[in-house]
């Protein structure tokens, strides 16, 4: 069985291979024809736009897997069915699971590939992807960086809010900051606007007032403009929405710990990101379960059935994670079960689709 376990395995990855070399190109043309006129528009640097591609591929090949991967093992196994060969193994005396197992082996490969890709160089390309597509595709930050209503624990001690705050002025309204000690309000900062002043990383307040409550009675303190330093950075105040894709997996664990500490609403959304990464290599398996149970056997439709079959089993996968990761975004819904929930559906779906084949 060896020569046959490669033979398997070799066909698993090579026809994934294929399918990403296939897909991810028309991808690249798709993206420039819509976007070649603003990148010229922007002047985006020629390195930029380069690198911009790699990322793009990176970025695009690992949003995709878990399609290429299935359709892919649909495509070549269903060609297995319709040459008999599948017959043939089994007629041998090799058992359906015996036979299952070189293509488990191939998705522990694939498996692995995703998961260290997933933890470290998706967040890079991420990075590089997001940040050219905000400065030359989308014209700036601004939508993604400026926020209304921030109320935010920055320290252990201190608290902020901000009606308002850009990004790309680096400006503020309405601010406000408490400092606690022992859970006790020791004194207040307010000011009509807050400046970050990027030369010497100062923050210049105007209209400034500071209220130091003492034990009988409080001292305020009052300017017309007040320059200081705060113990955080401006990008505490307004992070990209798409931070959490950008960090591998020990900097996100601090960057999630960062949000909850200081209330942010979005924790959700990091929630999802983290939960993904450890999903996706378990996606492999269970599609490619699907996939063999679904293809092995000879139909009279052919391959153009099962790769019907396929696409709509993919098409409701997504469906399925799309339902279920905007709750989680939208609402209380638990982050790790609406990550997990897919899977577990597609789980018991894979073993019913394999009880049938091996009957």
């Amino acid at each position: 069985m060896k020569i046959l376990d490669w033979y398997i395995i070799k066909k698993y990855l090579l026809t994934f291979s294929v399918m990403l070399l296939l897909f991810v190109p028309i991808g690249i043309m798709v993206d420039i024809s819509e976007n070649i006129d603003k990148m010229l528009a922007s002047k985006a640097p020629t390195d930029e736009i380069v690198l911009y591609y790699v990322n793009f591929v990176i970025y695009f090949a690992n949003l995709l897997f878990p399609i290429f991967l299935f359709l892919s093992v649909i495509w070549f196994t269903s060609k297995l069915a319709n040459d008999t060969e599948i017959i043939a193994i089994l007629s041998s005396g090799v058992s359906y699971l015996r036979f299952l197992r070189p293509f488990l082996v191939a998705a522990s490969i694939v498996a692995i590939v995703a998961f260290v890709m997933g933890m470290y160089i998706v967040p890079n390309a991420s990075k590089g992807f997001n940040e050219f597509r905000f400065e030359y595709i989308k014209k700036g930050r601004k939508k993604v960086r400026d926020n209304l209503e921030i109320y935010k624990q920055v320290t252990e001690n201190d608290f902020i809010y901000l009606k308002s705050f850009s990004f790309d002025s680096k400006r503020g309204d309405n601010f406000t900051l408490e400092h606690f000690e022992d859970n006790v309000l020791e004194y207040k900062i307010q000011a009509r606007s807050i400046k970050y002043n990027e030369d010497d990383s100062t923050y210049t307040l105007r209209g400034f007032k500071k209220r130091i409550v003492g034990a009988m009675n409080d001292s305020l303190v009052n300017q017309r403009k007040f320059d200081t330093i705060f113990p955080f950075e401006v990008d505490d105040l307004t992070p990209v929405t798409y931070m959490a894709e950008t960090l591998n997996y020990q900097e996100l664990d601090k960057f999630i710990a960062k949000e909850k500490q200081s209330g942010s609403p979005n924790v959700n959304k990091h929630l999802l990101v983290k939960y993904k990464r450890w999903s996706l290599p378990i996606t492999a398996f269970i599609l490619t379960i699907i996939a063999v149970a679904v293809s092995s056997m000879k139909r009279r439709g052919g391959m153009g059935f099962n790769l019907a079959f396929g696409i709509a089993i993919a098409f409701i996968y997504i469906f399925f994670d799309k339902i279920f990761g905007t709750m989680a975004e939208k609402s209380g819904f638990s982050p790790m079960l609406a990550v997990w929930v897919p899977n577990l559906v597609f789980g018991v779906l894979a073993l019913y689709l394999l009880y049938n084949a091996r009957r």
